[in-house]
């Protein structure tokens, strides 16, 4: 693992990969970074997360970019987790909307060197950009955790009518963001085959907003559920990229 700088675009990039990859590649982008992956063609992940999960993913065989998306100003977990951060703030200092445009030339120059589809796999926050990137049909296949920011029933009906990449959705019992009202009208919309390309649900109970990235492992429950939605993302893009 390492941080190089310039590779594919001009902020630092922490490169996680294993020791052998197949051919293809995963791109990612997060609250924190981006990555990319080698194995199957690109995912890409939009959400708080670290170097840690990165690498996990490099141990199931993606290779994988993660850009320094805010200038240095990274959601800072240890204070958020104190109640006293100001969310709002950072939100509109970072909005979601111009995550896209900040990914795009990473995307260009992975396309660029070969790469024919990408995944945009987001957690929380980045539920919201890995939404509008496929919808803009800028990448091939999505999996979210308890994502943030979106708005039901609207943009499931958006992705329903727009996007051509297979979706995962990993939910919880407790989430203010996306509640069980937004997970039934996601089965509603897109579930039952009505969205062609693919939709999965998967629910985790006893599990809260968060939980894929931050989640007390302490608790079996979401210990259960942390791990449970890593597998599952991980084998949704193996199966569709």
């Amino acid at each position: 693992m390492s941080i190089q700088t310039g590779l594919l675009a001009p902020a630092a990039i922490y490169v996680a990969a294993s020791s052998s990859q197949a051919t293809g590649q995963i791109a990612r982008i997060s609250t924190t970074s981006y990555m990319s992956s080698a194995r199957h063609p690109p995912l890409l992940q939009t959400s708080p997360s670290s170097p840690s999960l990165a690498d996990a993913f490099a141990r199931n065989g993606f290779k994988v970019y993660l850009p320094d998306l805010f200038a240095g100003d990274a959601l800072p977990e240890a204070e958020l987790n104190s109640g006293n951060f100001d969310l709002m703030g950072w939100l509109g200092k970072h909005p979601a909307a111009d995550i896209p445009g900040i990914v795009r030339p990473v995307l260009s120059a992975l396309k660029a060197e070969g790469i024919t589809k990408i995944a945009a796999v987001g957690y929380c926050y980045g539920g919201r950009p890995a939404f509008d990137l496929a919808i803009g049909d800028e990448v091939d296949v999505v999996a979210v955790s308890h994502p943030s920011l979106l708005k039901s029933p609207d943009d499931l009906e958006t992705y329903l009518g727009k996007s051509k990449a297979p979706i995962l959705i990993n939910s919880c019992e407790n989430d203010f963001q996306f509640g069980t009202d937004a997970q039934a009208k996601a089965d509603e919309i897109l579930g039952d085959g009505k969205f062609a390309p693919g939709y999965e649900h998967r629910y985790w109970e006893g599990c809260t907003h968060g939980f894929a990235v931050r989640g007390d492992i302490s608790d079996p429950k979401i210990k259960a559920g942390k791990e449970g939605a890593f597998k599952a993302t991980v084998e949704f893009l193996i199966k569709h990229l």
